[in-house]
């Protein structure tokens, strides 16, 4: 299987390239690395052998120069992730893994690892943490890593939205669950 590619562009000016493969194709995936600014490797976080694992590489444009990181996962994973504005974040979901790495420069400041894959990250500013929704839990991550609160869940989460002020999550018996996204409480 070739790797795959995505290109999304972020606020603040922040362009960003994803590319992206399964098991031991980190050679594939690391091939079309490009050359300049700071490059980290975060897959140590998540596997003894990252290069054995499903990999990804994220290259950042922005205004404050270019930075690249790479992540590992022991799924088979889409990366994707969010622009928490109020913390000048780039907080990334790979795996069971999520990352808050620094917008500007890509410096870690903190990794988190659910014990079921992650299936979103949200930010809004409205909010004095991140969202991390995998498939049995929901955290909410502080700026400095710590969790805010965690609940979980009885069924499979499928889907997760920031709809109107609450957290709708949609489970694998199709049923809907609101939450307050402040406090993790079931939402009126």
């Amino acid at each position: 299987m070739e790797p795959r590619d995505a290109t999304v562009a972020y606020p603040g000016g922040l362009r960003a390239r994803w590319r992206w493969a399964g098991s031991g194709q980190a050679a594939a995936v690391f091939a079309l690395s490009e050359a300049g600014g700071t490059l980290v490797d975060h897959g140590h976080l998540a596997a003894e052998d990252p290069d054995a694992r499903c990999r990804a590489e994220l290259r950042v444009d922005g205004p404050g120069g270019a930075w690249s990181a790479r992540f590992a996962s022991t799924l088979n994973d889409e990366p994707a992730a969010v622009y928490w504005d109020t913390e000048a974040l780039l907080v990334v979901k790979y795996g069971f893994h999520a990352y808050g790495l620094d917008a500007r420069a890509g410096d870690l400041r903190w990794s988190h690892r659910s014990a079921t894959p992650i299936l979103a990250v949200m930010a809004s500013s409205r909010l004095r943490h991140v969202l991390v929704q995998a498939e049995l839990e929901t955290f909410a991550i502080e700026a400095d890593g710590s969790v805010a609160w965690r609940i979980a869940h009885s069924d499979v989460v499928t889907g997760a939205e920031l709809v109107g002020g609450r957290l709708v999550l949609t489970s694998y018996a199709g049923q809907l669950n609101s939450l307050d996204p402040t406090t993790g409480r079931a939402a009126g």
